[in-house]
């Protein structure tokens, strides 16, 4: 074959076999200061000295003073090391009354925070016995870390920049249009669409019950 013709040191049928190539040689070190391929791709490999997302019941209400209880715990007590990051999970929700909309703060899981932190009987015991902790989410008393997919979607829910609806109506109740070419229109709620923010509504319209589709935001209980 010419391409067997054109090397420069041809080799024979036993030759031809595939050189093993040294481990070393595999996979050079990355020179200083370069980001290794799987960073630069975007990718964040998990920290690999045992910190994981913990669940931690308080009393409900109280969840941002107990935050900051926690918080000077980690301070006087030396724990930065082992307790990275206290987070009370909220988003933003728009809900009308009166007619009006307004935009509020809503905690996503009421009595309850998220810790970073390295499990440790130390650790344990800084968040246990933070005034007004109850205790750790898992089974028996052991807790139980979130799994990484879990943590991934309750940050992606509190970083959303479209803020939630809140619906106060269900299937069945009367409500009030208040905005659109129905507006001040009353009906009574047929179907609620959560995904499409949408209502169905079966509104009298010139003597037949006829439906229309409207934004959550369009609507109020009567």
């Amino acid at each position: 074959m010419e391409m067997e013709e054109e090397r420069v040191q041809p080799q024979s049928a036993e030759e031809e076999a595939p050189v093993a190539v040294p481990d070393d040689a595999a996979s050079p070190p990355s020179p200083a200061g370069e980001v290794p391929a799987t960073e630069a791709e975007g990718e964040t490999p998990e920290a690999d000295d045992g910190r994981a997302w913990y669940v931690v019941h308080c009393y409900s209400g109280y969840e941002n003073k107990v935050r900051h209880n926690l918080e000077q715990r980690i301070e006087s007590m030396g724990m930065k090391d082992k307790i990275f990051d206290v987070v009370v999970p909220t988003e933003e929700e728009i809900e009308i009354k009166d007619g009006k909309r307004r935009t509020v703060e809503r905690r996503i899981f009421p009595g309850y925070i998220l810790v970073n932190m390295i499990l440790t009987e130390d650790s344990w015991y800084v968040v246990r016995n933070t005034p007004g902790v109850t205790g750790f989410v898992g089974m028996g008393d052991e807790p139980t870390p979130l799994r990484p997919e879990e943590v991934a979607q309750i940050l992606k829910r509190m970083e959303s920049e479209t803020p939630r609806v809140k619906v106060t109506f269900r299937p069945g109740e009367r409500v009030r249009i208040v905005e659109g070419p129905f507006n001040d229109f009353r009906g009574t709620v047929d179907e609620i669409d959560m995904e499409r923010g949408k209502v169905r509504v079966l509104i009298n319209f010139f003597g037949r019950e006829t439906p229309v589709e409207l934004d959550f935001l369009q609507v109020e209980k009567a």
